[in-house]
């Protein structure tokens, strides 16, 4: 599902992810312009969100939800994903900041909706090296090891 440059609507959406089709793990990717490697989010921040979206607003306060703590730590643990793999031609990066637009903010709203029971993949512009097929294949290694850290946690 592609979600929306515009705060609300792209809270909207996951909401209605979490709602509607209750799923063990939600995975979003967004770009990162400037980004040479794939970057592994470990923790959404729920304050900050100054930036105009698309439509020109951003959260009231400046935050994803008004009364939630500071910052959500994923489920997932980004720091193991990072250390335990590799994807040859590209680098993987660990992250403890997704900015603070919307890539942040929908991050922040889907671990807080799912319980940390979400994932955010910051992916480099699609080039002559990394193509889409080579990307799809790079995410499919490392969502892949997400789902075996979800079913360990099952377990």
């Amino acid at each position: 599902m592609q979600l929306p440059a515009v705060y609300q609507k792209a809270k909207e959406q996951v909401f209605k992810i979490w709602t509607t089709l209750q799923p063990l793990l939600t995975v979003h990717v967004g770009l990162a312009s400037s980004a040479k490697a794939i970057i592994l989010e470990q923790c959404g921040k729920n304050k900050g969100y100054q930036e105009m979206d698309a439509c020109g607003f951003h959260p009231e306060g400046g935050c994803c939800v008004l009364d939630g703590p500071e910052k959500i730590e994923s489920a997932i643990n980004m720091k193991t994903l990072w250390k335990n793999n590799s994807v040859e031609g590209i680098d993987i990066i660990f992250s403890r900041d997704a900015g603070r637009y919307i890539c942040d903010y929908t991050y922040y709203t889907s671990l807080y909706y799912g319980n940390g029971r979400a994932a955010f993949i910051h992916v480099p512009p699609l080039s002559k090296t990394v193509t889409a097929d080579f990307l799809g294949r790079a995410l499919q290694i490392i969502i892949l090891e997400m789902l075996k850290q979800c079913g360990e946690e099952r377990e």
